[in-house]
């Protein structure tokens, strides 16, 4: 009984603490997201409707994470996988580390300094993220050839629903 008990909470703490899938899909991001100023290798801020501006025709991948989310860190292999696999996708990296300092040094550790990233200076809570319910990283989202989203939420780059939307978008 004590087993079945300590299971029992063991289950609903995980429940409570798991990400929250978003009620609804989103195909595309608003004006006000779009503006959502991030801060660049060299310090200047560019509105996230610019970055996906600069990569028009093309798929992109936009990874969330931070260096001292281990979820994150166990992902980049198959996100470094993933971009073998799909050479023609962009991937950009949004980082949510907590300072400037700390996104620099993650990006040296974890090897991916000379790949395009970008950091929320502002945190967590702005607007571009309210949007898109990110409660949680590492958090992917697959943008189409115009900046739409096509798909919306995966945890994982290794999720098959990833791949599956490339496909579709490559036909």
């Amino acid at each position: 009984m004590r087993k079945l008990i300590f299971i029992f909470i063991l289950f609903s703490s995980l429940a409570a603490f798991a990400q929250k899938i978003p009620e609804t899909s989103r195909t595309e991001f608003s004006k006000e997201a779009l503006s959502q100023k991030i801060t660049d290798l060299y310090g200047d801020k560019i509105s996230i409707g610019e970055i996906l501006k600069n990569h028009q025709g093309k798929i992109v991948i936009i990874d969330f994470w931070a260096s001292w989310c281990k979820d994150c860190i166990l992902a980049l292999p198959g996100t470094k996988a993933l971009k073998a696999g799909n050479p023609d996708i962009d991937f950009i990296y949004f980082s949510l580390d907590r300072t400037e300092d700390q996104w620099k040094k993650g990006l040296e550790k974890y090897g991916i300094f000379s790949k395009e990233n970008y950091w929320f200076d502002e945190g967590w809570k702005n607007v571009f993220n309210n949007e898109i319910d990110l409660n949680w990283i590492p958090r992917f989202i697959v943008a189409d050839q115009k900046g739409n989203i096509a798909k919306y939420y995966a945890v994982s780059p290794y999720d098959p629903e990833i791949q599956k939307t490339i496909d579709n978008l490559m036909k």
